[in-house]
């Protein structure tokens, strides 16, 4: 196809510009009217509704070749008809999760006095009591895995004090609107960009706790081991595990049958250290990759496998 001249470059693009505005204000209100909707049912209902839809349409979308491609490389043993069924699950997981961010304030109802009776089951509930007491920083990691929205919602639940790192849409009035429907669940939320990093080391050098996502592609990221495969992740946990030699925990959410969760914080992980006695960056994040490996290969339908891990 012939490029277009640089004079209608030129007027697309501002007529791009003009239309942005337009744009942002019918997706943030169509995110808001479905968030509308979805709170509308009980949980159960909405959420079953949404996973059969996702689970039905998901496999027509064509980022759906990324899962497909992922999967195969991944569990090079399984048929194809067995990686369907997964690529279906990790859709149905998607649309849970969709009808259970509108409901995120009424997700939790653990209850430490009666632990196996509500929505929420938790697996070191110890651990989180010990960090909240024991005034010294920590570094949470989690994975796009189950409901991990809910790793910030556990942690506020049990008075840890900290925040967690987020990236925010790129439409700005949807970006508002939920990080107002965030803050409301969850502690002090820190947006990714320039300051970011500062105000996580504030925040740790005060004896505070931070959570973040840590199985996605990260440009010029060190290079680590997943699933075989080399990739490059995001080098800032253990940057910062370094920096204040603090303790890094795993934690992650685990769905369950019924709309109920299973939230699991982790010992300490071992990291390993370099001559010095440091945490050695490259090797502390392969060792947390190792451990998102095998959460994902215990529910692979439920990690977020339309993402191009591996490039």
């Amino acid at each position: 196809m012939a490029r277009l001249p640089l004079p209608a470059r030129k007027a697309l693009h501002r007529l791009r510009l003009k239309l942005l505005p337009v744009v942002e204000v019918l997706v943030a209100g169509y995110v808001r009217g479905s968030i509308w909707w979805l709170r509308l049912w009980p949980l159960w209902l909405s959420a079953g509704g949404m996973a059969f839809w996702a689970r039905s349409l998901g496999p027509f979308f064509s980022v759906s070749k990324v899962a497909r491609r992922n999967l195969t490389a991944a569990f090079p043993e399984k048929s194809s008809s067995e990686i369907n069924a997964l690529m279906r699950g990790v859709w149905a997981n998607m649309g849970r999760l969709a009808a259970e961010f509108a409901q995120q304030d009424r997700l939790w109802d653990y209850d430490p006095a009666h632990p196996g009776q509500g929505r929420v089951e938790v697996v070191g509930a110890e651990i989180f009591q010990r960090l909240r007491d024991d005034g010294r920083p920590a570094l949470f990691f989690t994975a796009h895995t189950g409901n991990w929205e809910m790793c910030a919602i556990a942690g506020a639940k049990f008075d840890v004090p900290g925040g967690v790192l987020y990236r925010a849409p790129n439409n700005r009035r949807a970006a508002a609107m939920i990080e107002e429907m965030r803050s409301g669940t969850m502690p002090g939320l820190i947006r990714a960009g320039r300051d970011a990093g500062r105000q996580m080391a504030r925040m740790l050098a005060e004896g505070e706790h931070l959570g973040m996502l840590v199985d996605q592609y990260w440009t010029g990221g060190p290079e680590v081991t997943f699933f075989g495969r080399r990739c490059a992740t995001n080098p800032t946990l253990a940057r910062l595990a370094r920096q204040f030699d603090c303790p890094v925990h795993g934690m992650r959410v685990i769905r369950l049958p019924n709309a109920r969760f299973r939230v699991e914080i982790t010992q300490e992980i071992p990291l390993p250290r370099d001559a010095e006695g440091r945490i050695d960056v490259v090797g502390a994040m392969q060792a947390v990759t190792g451990v998102i490996e095998g959460w994902v290969r215990e529910y692979p339908d439920q990690w977020l496998w339309l993402h191009r891990r591996w490039r």
